[in-house]
């Protein structure tokens, strides 16, 4: 199989956030069938779904993979379990968070995988990096761009707080 573009977006807001990122971002570099292609900076971010608890530090990776979507999914899932992620409750507190956002220009629905990711075109804190990485992005779903998108977000939402931590 030929290699496709994605990207992924991480999260981690308990213990060492960078650290974490870090690390996840190590273990995918390490699978023979992930390479890492860039990374956005990582953003300071308000909780999103679930207000109160801890700030959330976030990041985008743009990535080629031999991978098809689902295999990518379980091998993202296997390295939150390896970090000790467990879910307790939806949008809460999180070691580590890795979703796939885009997979080539593929849409795909499943019960358990959504591409793109159903709620990126929403969340600052994955269109902002992502822009960062990758201007020339177009949605495959809407076939708006990363800019488009982001002009509206920005419309609605301007009460997120992003911060860029260098």
């Amino acid at each position: 199989m030929h290699k496709k573009e994605a990207y992924i977006a991480l999260g981690s807001n308990m213990g060492n956030r960078a650290a974490n990122l870090q690390l996840a971002l190590d273990m995918m570099e390490a699978s023979p069938h992930i390479g890492v292609k860039a990374r956005s900076s990582m953003y300071l971010t308000q909780p999103w779904g679930k207000v109160n608890q801890a700030d959330f530090l976030n990041q985008v990776t743009w990535i080629e993979t031999d991978l098809r979507p689902r295999e990518l999914l379980e091998n993202l899932q296997e390295i939150e379990i390896k970090m000790g992620r467990q879910s307790f409750e939806k949008w809460g507190p999180r070691i580590i968070d890795l979703d796939i956002i885009l997979y080539g220009n593929e849409i795909i629905k499943e019960t358990d995988l959504i591409i793109p990711h159903p709620y990126a075109q929403q969340r600052l804190f994955v269109l902002i990096p992502l822009q960062e990485i990758n201007p020339e992005i177009i949605f495959s779903d809407s076939g708006m761009s990363i800019r488009e998108v982001l002009i509206r977000v920005l419309g609605r939402e301007e009460k997120q707080i992003i911060k860029r931590i260098d």
